[in-house]
């Protein structure tokens, strides 16, 4: 089935940001830490890094279970069918929202993206003030919404999520998007290796998602605990102010990563199976 116009100028956006993502070089510093991390875990047993991996992979595939099926999320899919009803009254199923236009699509999609960063801003204030308990539930706090929010991207372009090989592609996008920059093209290139798979319902590509260079983001989380904490007892008319926009700020950049790659990859996805429609 042949691209509208419109659909055809957001394949050349996803075009340009894949372009850009190929073209990012990482600078000195980058490198220097890639090499310093690599470096640190490689004094460690090979045994113990294996453990470490796979407990990481376990939780997030027990977290991806759990927001999978939770009733949040249940209400959220009625939402996202209902949000669409506006613009096709006949649609009952998420399969028939990918009858809407890409402008449609995008709309309910961004006002998903828009909903979470404002809670990942929230739960980063919160855990800026300082407090042992927000700071200590961040992380798997910021977990949960990211999570979450790829799912809901998932479930607006037409993908129930609730399939072991399309419950994998949201946690891989997930885990993609929070990769480093530098390293995202080649989580890229594999997503979209396993999106030609023939069989859509069991998943049999690779599982193992934990990495060396994925882990930085769970010590850049470290690294904001500690700027919290260094500012958490400086206050501007009695509020922490400097360590709230510390976590604020860094949530929300989390999220608008996550947010920005899962959504390019199924928007790519939803285009190229209209592409290939007949």
């Amino acid at each position: 089935m042949a691209l509208t116009e419109r659909e055809i100028a957001v394949w050349d956006e996803i075009a340009d940001w894949e372009e850009k993502l190929y073209q990012y070089k990482p600078g000195h510093f980058e490198s220097l830490y890639d090499k310093g991390l690599e470096q640190g875990f490689s004094l460690l047993p090979e045994s113990i890094r294996e453990q470490i991996f796979s407990k990481v992979d376990n939780w997030l595939f027990h977290m991806n279970a759990f927001v999978q099926g939770s009733q949040l999320q249940k209400e959220a899919r009625d939402s996202i069918l209902a949000t669409a009803r506006i613009f096709n009254p006949e649609i009952s199923s998420l399969e028939n929202v990918k009858s809407l236009s890409i402008d449609q699509l995008i709309y309910i999609a961004d006002s998903q993206i828009a909903r979470h960063r404002l809670y990942s801003v929230t739960q980063g204030g919160l855990s800026g003030t300082g407090d042992a308990v927000m700071l200590g539930s961040d992380l798997p706090a910021i977990t949960l919404i990211n999570l979450r929010l790829v799912q809901l991207i998932a479930m607006t372009y037409g993908n129930e999520v609730h399939t072991p090989f399309e419950l994998m592609m949201t946690l891989k996008a997930f885990h993609a998007g929070m990769m480093p920059k530098r390293m995202q093209k080649h989580a890229w290139e594999e997503m979209l290796t396993e999106m030609e798979a023939s069989d859509t319902f069991f998943y049999h590509g690779q599982d193992e998602l934990t990495n060396t260079a994925w882990l930085e983001q769970p010590f850049r989380q470290i690294l904001k605990a500690i700027a919290i904490s260094m500012f958490r007892k400086k206050l501007i008319k009695g509020l922490p102010l400097v360590s709230i926009a510390i976590g604020g700020t860094a949530n929300y950049t989390l999220t608008k990563n996550v947010s920005e790659f899962s959504h390019r990859f199924y928007q790519y996805r939803h285009l190229l199976e209209k592409k290939e429609r007949t």
